[in-house]
């Protein structure tokens, strides 16, 4: 004997009940559930959805923004979800997907300060990229496309952002269904360069400062060295440029390397030593801490004293000062790109939620809010001032 089918009105309570259960799901785990096609699923999301009772999302369906509260319900500093307490306390829970290059350097405190913000109330899915387009593009796919990834309610991306390529990633993540964050990233897209929303260091003004501080301390041959891989590099070397001009010092090296990971990285590493010796260059800002430590060690090595000879200030301040002697190192403030991102993308999600319960409204947007400000939030590094760069003798 057969099992008789449910009728459809009977399904698409089924349906519902099922997304109501765990929040939002995918069609597949509904079609899985409910023992019908994908197709017949997704024909039921469409009626559901036009009716209002769920909104659609990459690949499947959730409670309607609206329904669960998030306008009504957003915590004033944070713009994270709030506890309804005619519910008892819980909270239909966001997920957002966060992309960035690495999870061993920099990153993993940014991630910290995303982590904290969302104080358990937001589910974050992490993944591990790189400074490829085509890993991040794979990336981001896999969290809001459509064959099995969980289809996130928002993003927050670290991109590259040099180059045709990278600039066709931006049109991309501008185009998705979800509203997107840059992290320590800036992204223009479409034909009139409008840029996409993003929370990121003020890397020229930390080198900036750091330049001011050299000249403080009495150096005015001074150098820079910067990987040519890393993106932060341009903006360093221009606040590093802006400031050595402004003050009269002598720019006597200006050398970009391989990071220090690269097998050519000794032999680049002896160059700069070579170049400081030839040029009498008496202080050095180096990008990052690695290849800064590693040319202490070779200046050491040569009988260069730091900083008695050479004064030397790091850039990112990850282990700066765990060197011998410790690293002056500007700080970039990690943990608080991670938490303004979040916060940023959450204030956006509110925004949506309004449009979507006030579709009427002028330039209102059901995916984005548009009646909201596009925010690119720029934060300030800090110097932390150590012995690698004392006063000359």
């Amino acid at each position: 004997m057969t099992e008789e089918a449910p009728l459809p009105s009977e399904r698409r309570a089924r349906l519902i009940a099922r997304v109501r259960e765990t929040g939002s799901a995918r069609v597949s785990d509904l079609s899985r559930v409910l023992g019908v096609t994908p197709v017949t699923v997704r024909r039921d999301l469409a009626l559901l959805v036009a009716d209002g009772t769920l909104e659609k999302v990459h690949g499947g369906a959730r409670i309607p923004a609206r329904s669960a509260g998030l306008g009504a319900r957003t915590g004033a500093s944070t713009g994270i979800p709030q506890p309804d307490p005619a519910s008892g306390g819980r909270v239909d829970q966001l997920t957002i997907g966060m992309v960035v290059p690495s999870i061993e350097y920099y990153w993993p405190e940014v991630i910290r300060g995303a982590r904290d913000a969302a104080r358990g109330e937001v589910r974050l899915i992490l993944r591990g990229a790189s400074y490829e387009v085509d890993q991040v593009r794979r990336q981001v796919a896999a969290l809001v496309g459509e064959d099995g990834g969980p289809g996130v309610d928002g993003l927050l991306v670290a991109p590259p952002v040099d180059g045709p390529e990278a600039a066709e990633l931006g049109e991309w993540l501008a185009g998705l269904n979800v509203p997107v964050v840059l992290m320590e990233r800036r992204l223009a897209t479409g034909p009139y360069r409008e840029p996409l929303e993003s929370v990121a260091t003020d890397h020229a003004l930390g080198s900036g400062v750091a330049t001011r501080h050299i000249a403080e301390r009495g150096h005015r041959r001074v150098g820079l060295v910067t990987s040519r891989t890393s993106p932060t590099s341009a903006a360093v070397r221009r606040g590093f440029l802006a400031v050595a001009d402004e003050l009269g010092l002598d720019v006597v090296v200006d050398l970009e390397t391989v990071p220090m990971f690269d097998a050519d990285w000794a032999d680049e590493a002896a160059s700069v030593l070579d170049r400081c010796a030839e040029t009498g260059a008496t202080a050095l800002i180096v990008h990052s801490d690695r290849e800064a430590i590693s040319l202490v060690e070779q200046a050491q090595e040569r009988g260069v004293r730091v900083p008695a000879d050479l004064a030397v200030i790091a850039y990112d301040d990850e282990v700066a000062g765990l060197a011998d002697p410790p690293l002056t190192a500007v700080r970039p403030p990690k943990a608080a790109i991670g938490a303004g991102a979040l916060e940023l993308l959450l204030r956006r999600l509110a925004a949506r939620a309004d449009a979507a319960a006030s579709p009427g409204s002028d330039g209102g947007d059901a995916v984005t809010g548009a009646d909201r400000p596009v925010h690119r939030i720029e934060l300030s590094p800090r110097l932390i001032v150590r012995a690698s760069s004392a006063a000359r003798e």
